[in-house]
């Protein structure tokens, strides 16, 4: 079975989307996942919609490689943030080749299940204008912390272009079960966030939040099940987003992207049926 990858923003961070391109080529992934709206996050750098030389240098990348872009980030849903502001990110986006967006939520209520509602419904209308799906993850700790309660708002929604966007760190985290991977409709899965971790799942969302920023693990070296995972799925390009501060210390940021995608397709070869 051949799947497609993507080089995801978070696997090489401090790379800008032109220097993903050109590392993403030499590697031999198909695309590239960039994070086009800003989260505003100390000490990470900030790729913005409205820097054109970017855009253009990202542009003529692409064309001079044949990476496609898969996706881009991260349209969060927050009090503070309007949807429209991401209107710029899903316009540039879409000129760029994108079919997607990553959307998760970071309100800090845990009654505020019709703002959720609302705010995603627009997200995905304000996407829908540019042929974008708009795919909801479950970070675990995040507002919304399980394949359940995403699929909730997806539903809720009842967008035709919303999406649930699986991440298997998170699906490892939470112990999700295969009657639920089962039960989520096939149409809403475009494609999956992939990276192996350790057995142990931390108790704390400090201790979640630093392996899934700088400790996530390269296909099949660590404890997540795949075969169950991908064996519930369509079939859907994978989005390898491993950041590993340690293997980009030894090895750069494209050894280590190569590497990320050499032991992903070994691991497919040779373990999965």
């Amino acid at each position: 079975m051949s799947y497609t990858f993507s080089l995801a923003h978070l696997t090489v961070l401090h790379c800008p989307p032109p220097e993903m391109v050109e590392i993403a080529a030499r590697c031999g992934y198909d695309y590239i996942s960039p994070r086009l709206i800003p989260l505003r996050t100390p000490g990470e750098p900030q790729y913005r919609p409205d820097d054109k030389p970017m855009i253009a240098a990202t542009k003529k990348a692409l064309r001079a490689t044949g990476v496609g872009v898969l996706d881009l980030e991260l349209a969060c849903i927050t009090r503070d943030r309007e949807p429209a502001s991401y209107e710029p990110a899903f316009e540039v986006g879409a000129e760029l080749g994108a079919k997607h967006v990553i959307s998760s939520a970071w309100t800090k209520e845990t009654n505020d299940r019709d703002f959720l509602v609302e705010r995603f419904s627009e997200i995905c209308d304000r996407a829908a204008k540019y042929g974008l799906t708009v795919n909801l993850e479950f970070p675990c700790f995040s507002r919304l912390k399980d394949l359940s309660q995403v699929v909730d708002i997806v539903r809720a929604a009842n967008r035709p272009n919303g999406g649930v966007l699986i991440d298997s760190l998170y699906f490892h985290f939470t112990h999700t079960a295969l009657a639920e991977l089962r039960a989520l409709p096939k149409a809403w899965v475009h494609f999956l966030h992939i990276a192996d971790a350790r057995r142990a799942v931390p108790h704390s969302d400090d201790g979640m939040r630093e392996i899934a920023r700088e400790e996530r693990l390269y296909m099949g070296e660590g404890a997540v099940d795949f075969p169950t995972l991908l064996g519930a799925l369509p079939k859907v390009p994978f989005s390898l987003e491993l950041p590993n501060a340690q293997r980009v210390k030894e090895f750069g940021y494209e050894g280590h992207a190569r590497l990320c995608l050499e032991t992903a397709r070994n691991y497919i070869a040779n373990r999965l049926p």
